[in-house]
């Protein structure tokens, strides 16, 4: 695999990874009491809806990222 295209999928792993830490901690600390989860309402959409996109996303990009990995190694 070119070191390039290794390096990509690396970083798409580490981006989606601290993505889904960073919405599941901020979603833990919302339903606790600790963050008013009405900070991150945008819209129609309430707060814990773009909290919880953010960890979706995050897990969407590291299957993206480990995928290509696989792809790339055959």
């Amino acid at each position: 695999m070119n070191t390039s295209k290794e390096f990509n999928c690396r970083l798409l792993i580490k981006v989606g990874n601290t993505l889904a830490i960073i919405g599941c901690i901020t979603l833990a600390f919302g339903l606790i009491g600790l963050i008013p989860l009405e900070i991150f309402a945008l819209g129609l959409s309430s707060g814990i809806r773009i909290v919880g996109m953010v960890g979706i996303l995050g897990c969407l990009l590291s299957a993206i990222g480990y995928g290509l990995i696989d792809y790339f190694d055959y």
